[in-house]
């Protein structure tokens, strides 16, 4: 079977990113959820990780270097 990865990039997001995390464990709870935390600067990367994402971080800001950094990520794997 293949594996499902989830991938969210997340800006300031300490108060949604939990419930997100939450929402797609209970659709996909076989998916590996990653979040990539782009030069947040509240609780995003702790929220996220008490939630049980795989957290990574991309310090380069802009969203066109968080999906890119997604991608490459994965494509790896």
């Amino acid at each position: 079977m293949d594996k499902v990865a989830v991938l969210i990039p997340c800006y300031n997001e300490e108060k949604k990113v939990g419930k997100v995390i939450r929402d797609f464990k209970n659709a996909l709870p076989e998916a590996v959820i990653y979040v990539y935390n782009n030069n947040s600067f509240d609780r995003t990367k702790e929220m996220a990780e008490k939630a049980g994402a795989i957290v990574r971080n991309e310090y380069m800001q802009g969203k066109g270097n968080v999906i890119r950094r997604m991608f490459r990520d994965i494509y790896i794997r």
